[in-house]
């Protein structure tokens, strides 16, 4: 791996833990250093940092605080 690469993946502490629980890229960066963003696109993926994403988990979010807010009105019956 070259040096650019291991400085910019050393200065974000997610790359880093990604790059450990991913080997592979390892050897990807070592034979192209140049794909470091690709790897930054998969790891937004596998921390759920992407937009769709993150917008389903608000989603979601929104959904359990209607469900909670229906229990609360039916336990005041």
């Amino acid at each position: 791996m070259d040096q650019y690469s291991y400085q910019y993946i050393s200065g974000n502490r997610q790359l880093a833990n990604y790059i450990r629980y991913n080997p592979i890229w390892y050897r990807y960066l070592s034979r192209d250093p140049n794909r470091v963003l690709e790897m930054e696109k998969e790891a937004k993926k596998f921390y759920g940092k992407t937009f769709p994403q993150r917008l389903e988990k608000i989603s979601n979010n929104i959904q359990m605080v209607g469900m909670l807010m229906q229990f609360a009105d039916a336990m005041k019956d």
